[in-house]
């Protein structure tokens, strides 16, 4: 696969502009489900880029919304073309959130909270292992370890010195102080957390227990922004079984609200570095 195509956004700008072909036309997914005898919720998935598109897909759907232009009809074939095509997060075999990596892939800045763990783009192999095994208990050694590999991997985009993925993360306390794999994993944690919060793109705040309540406290969510100005913001947020995708423009605006509330509420970036490396001398002692 050429290194500038993602599948993932691919699948993602051609299901908004089949929408956009949809909605111009002045249809109804009903509608165009039942002029072509599929189901409404194959338009639904088609436009919202959770499943691949065939070209055979697009021919049909232009078919159906009259689409004159062969040039527009050209480029979105070939758009259902390279959505087809593999990330490098398929040679790891069937990665259940494989569609939040695409999203991470081609992200141009990531904001996320984390109130219990590590974010994963900041995890040291040791602890990443940790956090694998222990929050899949029935998971075997290779799965735990291809999961630490595909973490691992994706951590690539901030080390990208051509086009570095702009993190910010605001960690709780808890994430802080729960020892997981052992003190000694913990502290190199910790030190690896102090280093990569002193990259350029990198900004680590801390939200204190003293803090009480405050906008993160329904727990893990993240907000990834894209450097194409037609791929809508995404809130993600990880479930247990399945993950959630928020586009909606008043859904990312809630969350971009309440975010920029967590960051006023965290302690500041100095600040918050005495504080990692105050509990990091803690694990030291121990």
């Amino acid at each position: 696969m050429a290194s500038n195509v993602n599948p993932t956004v691919r699948r993602r700008r051609l299901g908004q502009e089949l929408r956009r072909l949809r909605e111009q036309k002045g249809m109804t997914a009903e509608e165009v489900a039942e002029r072509l005898l599929v189901s409404q919720s194959k338009i639904s998935r088609l436009e919202n880029g959770r499943r691949s598109i065939s070209q055979r897909d697009v021919r049909d759907l232009c078919g159906v919304y009259e689409v004159e232009d062969r040039r527009i009809v050209e480029s979105l074939m070939q758009m259902a073309k390279e959505s087809r095509q593999q990330g490098w997060w398929h040679a790891f075999g069937d990665i259940p959130y494989s569609v939040y990596i695409g999203l991470e892939t081609d992200a141009a800045s990531l904001r996320v909270y984390e109130p219990q763990v590590m974010p994963g783009l900041l995890q040291t192999p040791a602890y990443a292992e940790a956090v694998v095994a222990g929050a899949l208990p029935e998971a075997s050694a290779a799965d735990v370890e291809k999961r630490v590999q595909v973490r691992l991997r994706r951590q690539d985009r901030i080390h990208d010195t051509r086009n570095p993925l702009r993190l910010w993360a605001v960690i709780d306390e808890a994430a802080l102080r729960r020892t997981v794999g052992g003190r000694q994993i913990m502290r190199e944690q910790l030190e690896r957390l102090l280093e990569l919060s002193r990259l350029p793109h990198v900004t680590v705040q801390v939200m204190p227990f003293a803090m009480g309540a405050h906008p993160g406290l329904n727990g893990q969510y993240a907000i990834l922004e894209f450097p194409d100005a037609a791929d809508s913001t995404v809130v993600y947020l990880e479930g247990v079984t399945s993950d959630l995708y928020l586009e909606k423009a008043g859904d990312v605006h809630s969350y971009s609200v309440m975010y920029e509330h967590l960051r006023a509420q965290a302690l500041n970036v100095d600040q918050s570095r005495e504080f990692i490396e105050g509990i990091a001398k803690e694990y030291t002692r121990g």
